[in-house]
């Protein structure tokens, strides 16, 4: 199978969100780049629907696999030392080490879908209300509701852990 042009035009972007998306909640590299690759293998086989917004939607399906992969990481690994992080690139993510990822992925687990897709796209992978409401086909006004219901739990949870700064309202 021939990649359509525009997915080639476009692959290096879905590929930098996927593999950010994927390390925010997986914290190694090797896996984050398998969940990215994985993810970009199904947007060409989808690539009519995907097109019309590529990169939160591979933003959504990468984070979707790579909480999948946490998962089966977890039920396989019964004791293991943490797995050392590098620096994580946003507001909510920078202040998780290897040790409270685990933390972070478990509270977010516990999220209603569209809470965790929701602070996902907005906190770990940055992407603007827009983007994130265009990703999840919804309105601008459902992600501010969903992102600060989100940011609340996630604070009840984790505590200090959810730095002040990404419940802050944001302009996008």
């Amino acid at each position: 199978m021939e990649a359509p042009d525009d997915f080639v035009s476009r692959f290096d972007e879905m590929f930098g969100v996927a593999y950010r998306a994927a390390f925010a909640v997986l914290g190694e590299r090797t896996d984050a780049e398998d969940c990215a690759q994985d993810t970009l293998a199904k947007a060409l086989i989808k690539w009519r629907t995907v097109k019309l917004h590529p990169v939160p939607w591979a933003a959504r399906v990468s984070t979707n696999a790579a909480i999948d992969r946490w998962r089966k990481r977890q039920r396989s690994v019964l004791s293991a030392e943490p797995h050392e992080a590098e620096a994580p690139t946003s507001a909510l993510s920078d202040k998780f080490l290897a040790g409270q990822r685990d933390d972070l992925v478990r509270a977010l687990r516990a999220l209603p879908r569209r809470q965790r897709e929701a602070v996902v796209l907005r906190h770990l992978l940055d992407l603007s209300e827009a983007e994130t409401a265009t990703a999840l086909k919804c309105s601008i006004g459902t992600i501010k509701s969903a992102t600060s219901r989100g940011l609340a739990q996630l604070r009840t949870q984790l505590g200090d852990l959810v730095p002040t700064e990404a419940t802050e309202a944001t302009p996008g």
